[in-house]
């Protein structure tokens, strides 16, 4: 095997999984996030970026994924697809938990939602997330605040005196997703 196959060997069994599961969550189609999943590391193969260290690579990937589910969905506006939501047996994860987390997660809007995975499926702090985005640190910071909230809300989560976090109980989601 020559150097370049052993390179993105390396990189996509270093950094593939993080990849793969921020195009699931952006997209939240398995179609959509393997065909980004598969033109990142293309793209990487012909970047020919074997001195990059870990992170930065990492980072690399991480921002090329996103910038390849735009046009994705830019696609998508064009073209209406089939939602996952539609075809329920192709979508039953293992963990039932997780399961619940991961679905309430997909109600959230799209900025909040990447933030959230971002932050705590992939453990970058909130000014990398800023610098990977492209926005202020303290809007990353508001998405996070504003997802945990609605998390609560849609998990039924409750506040130090019992009562519901925000007014709207997540109705709005709710009736998002039926």
């Amino acid at each position: 095997m020559d150097e370049q196959a052993v390179f993105l060997r390396n990189a996509m069994e270093a950094h593939g999984g993080p990849v793969y599961r921020l195009a699931l969550c952006r997209l939240q189609n398995t179609a959509d996030a393997e065909d980004v999943y598969q033109d990142v590391f293309l793209r990487l193969l012909r970047e020919g970026a074997r001195d990059w260290d870990g992170e930065y690579l990492k980072a690399w990937l991480l921002r090329t994924a996103l910038n390849r589910c735009v046009d994705v969905q830019r696609f998508r506006l064009r073209r209406p697809v089939l939602s996952l939501d539609e075809v329920p047996e192709l979508a039953q994860p293992a963990d039932s938990q997780a399961a619940e987390l991961w679905e309430a997660v997909s109600c959230l809007p799209e900025g909040e939602r990447t933030a959230v995975h971002l932050h705590y499926a992939e453990g970058y702090r909130t000014e990398e997330i800023a610098a990977m985005l492209g926005v202020p640190g303290t809007t990353v910071r508001t998405r996070l605040r504003r997802a945990r909230m609605r998390l609560k809300d849609l998990l039924g989560g409750t506040d130090d005196e019992g009562e519901q976090v925000s007014e709207n109980s997540g109705e709005h989601l709710r009736a998002r997703r039926a």
